[in-house]
Order: C-alpha cells, then sequence, then structure tokens
C-alpha cells in the first residue's frame, strides 16, 4: 500500500518551475505562454521560472529529464507546473531517478501527456494535481475561466477539501495560436448539460487514479508506471480524451484492454471527462458534436458492464481538454456521493 505525501504548497511570492516535459511548443507559439506566465505572476503572484528545454523543440528525453531533476532539487522552488502536454513523454520515463524525486517532493500540475509523470510520481507517493497547464487554462484568450482559475488557485494554494460542481457553460472549439487576434476576447462558450449519473446509488472515497485515456492506453502497453491491478483496489478512476478525438470503437477498445488486464473492475467509481468534440481536422458542428460524446459514453458503459459492472460513473466532468477544466488529484483523496450527486476532492 503506498503512503501519500500531499508536497508543501507554494505562497504567493514565491518561485515555481515552468517546464516542457513533453513538447517544447512555447518556442513554437509564444503568445499563448506569454500571456500564461503573466497571469502566473499577476493573477497568482508567483514567479515563474524555465529551463533549457522549456521552449526548445526537439529536445531529447534524456534532456527533459534534467530539468525535472533540476526544478525538484531546487529548494527554492515550491511547484512545477507543465508549459504543455505532448506524445512521447513516455521517452522520459527511464531516465527520471524516482529516490532524487521521492527526497524532494513538489506539487506538479499538468494533464494530457503529463499523465506519464503524474503516475510516475504517484508511484513513488508524491501527490500530483492532473490540470493546469501555462499555454492552456492559464494562456486561455481573452481571461481564465473562472472555474478554471478558482480550482487552480485552490489546489496550488491550499490543502483542504474543495468541491467540484457542474460548469453551466463549456467550450471545446479553439483559435489559432499563431494569431494575436486570437487573444482579443474570450472563446465562444455553448450551454452544458451538468454530469450524467450511472448507479449513483453508493458513496465512494478513495485515492484518485488516471488520466488522459490514450496515454494510459500506451503506458499499460509499454508497462510504464503500472502497478498490479490490485493495487488500485478501491480507487477513484478518472479519464478523458484529448483533442485526437479518439472514435468510441477506439475508446471501448482501450476500456476492454484494461478490462482484461483486471484493471477496470478495480475501481468502484469513474469520473469521465467531457469529451473534446472539435479539432481543427474535425470541425463537428453542435449536431455531430452530441452525437459524438453520445457515441463515447455508451462506449465506457459497455466496456462498463462488461469489465465492472458494479462501478458508479459520472460523465461530463470538467477534468480533462475541455474548459472550464478543474484539477484532480492524483493520489489525493477524491469523494463520489451519488445518492446526494456530489463530488468532492482533496487538494
Amino acid at each position: 500500500m503506498i503512503e501519500f505525501t500531499h508536497p508543501e504548497k507554494p505562497r504567493p511570492g514565491d518561485r515555481i518551475a515552468v517546464l516542457s516535459p513533453s513538447s517544447g511548443l512555447p518556442g513554437l507559439f509564444p503568445l499563448p505562454f506569454e500571456l500564461g506566465l503573466r497571469r502566473l505572476r499577476e493573477d497568482f503572484g508567483l514567479e515563474p521560472v524555465e529551463y533549457p528545454t522549456t521552449r526548445k523543440m526537439g529536445a531529447t528525453p534524456r534532456e527533459r529529464a534534467a530539468d525535472v531533476h533540476a526544478a525538484f532539487a531546487d529548494p527554492g522552488i515550491k511547484a512545477v507546473i507543465s508549459s504543455i502536454g505532448g506524445d512521447d513523454q513516455i521517452t522520459l520515463l527511464p531516465h527520471l531517478d524516482g529516490d532524487l524525486l521521492r527526497a524532494n517532493p513538489k506539487p506538479f500540475f499538468g494533464y494530457s501527456d503529463n499523465t506519464n509523470l503524474l503516475l510516475f510520481l504517484r508511484n513513488l507517493g508524491i501527490v500530483g494535481y492532473h490540470g493546469g497547464a501555462v499555454m492552456t487554462g492559464l494562456g486561455r484568450p481573452g481571461a481564465m475561466h473562472p472555474a478554471t482559475a478558482d480550482s487552480l488557485r485552490a489546489a496550488l494554494f491550499t490543502s483542504g477539501a474543495y468541491e467540484l460542481t457542474p460548469s453551466a457553460d463549456y467550450g471545446d472549439e479553439d483559435l489559432p495560436w499563431d494569431d494575436p487576434r486570437t487573444f482579443d476576447s474570450e472563446p465562444v462558450a455553448e450551454p452544458a448539460d451538468g454530469w450524467s449519473w450511472h448507479r449513483p446509488d453508493r458513496v465512494v472515497e478513495g485515492p484518485g487514479w488516471g488520466g488522459n485515456l490514450e496515454i494510459l492506453s500506451w503506458m499499460l502497453a509499454a508497462d510504464r508506471a503500472i502497478l498490479p491491478p490490485a493495487s488500485y483496489a478501491g480507487q477513484v478512476l478518472f479519464l478523458e480524451t484529448s483533442e485526437e478525438m479518439p472514435p468510441a470503437e477506439e475508446v471501448y477498445r482501450m476500456l476492454r484492454n484494461a478490462g482484461e488486464r483486471g484493471l477496470l473492475g478495480q475501481f468502484p467509481a469513474l469520473l469521465m471527462g467531457r469529451a473534446k468534440s472539435w479539432s481543427f481536422d474535425k470541425r463537428f458542428d453542435a449536431g455531430q458534436k452530441e452525437r459524438y460524446r453520445r457515441e463515447q459514453r455508451e462506449a465506457v458503459l459497455r466496456a462498463l458492464r462488461a469489465y465492472a459492472p458494479e462501478t458508479m460513473a459520472v460523465f461530463d466532468v470538467e477534468l480533462g481538454h475541455t474548459e472550464p477544466q478543474v484539477v484532480v488529484p492524483v493520489g489525493g483523496l477524491v469523494r463520489v456521493d451519488g445518492p446526494a450527486r456530489r463530488i468532492t476532492v482533496t487538494y
């Protein structure tokens, strides 16, 4: 049984590391990155510190791992936040020094491809935070979404219980990051239908485990940072899908594989993030969006019926690639109260 440690939180005025453990996109798209850095300084009162690969495209896994080590080992750095995700952070994991990270725990914030580092830290007993990235939530055009800002502020600076609440609106349509006009106004928001509950007949409380479903499937295939299935018994699973918008059948197959491994049935509760249903390659209209989300929900339920028939599930939680984005602790307590229709996390 892992004993989890919540690393000490930063305070306004502290220095925090801004890293690119996946992709050095800040070097290609400085506008959202600089905006996110400015908000860290002016709105959150923190002093971001960049590292050699933060804006470097094509940095090797070893170079990126060196930045992770330097940030965690520096006693003057009080937290670490990712610039953005990517698609090859799995190659970073073999280069990480677990003893160094365990001896110097820091709150780490990221999502998407940062699922890799979050679960690596979790296996060391270090609670991390799924959510928060400089170029997306912090670098949102116009202004941060209030729900995103409130959750990130609570996760950064506080250590108590935080109740998640359904958002009245959501957004998942992007604008080009290389066009200054993108940042003149906030993205268009659409009405949200709230959460959808499946088998809400119990209360489940346990450490959170999960992240981006596509990344988890790669980690399972490579056997990276994945413990034996029984290690997760009684815990709370959370999942979300990316802007690559995997087809519903592929979502089912990824969950089926986790089920065949004996993993899916370990979790008595699942939080499923609202599926991103628009991308530059798939510019869905309202009807197509609704159909994509419905088909994904049906695919998840199909997998649950086969491999975890007793699991309670909540759909369209604001925890992934859509806006707003709330922070979910990876290793911290998550309480899912079905009868009361409430979700509470502990930061």
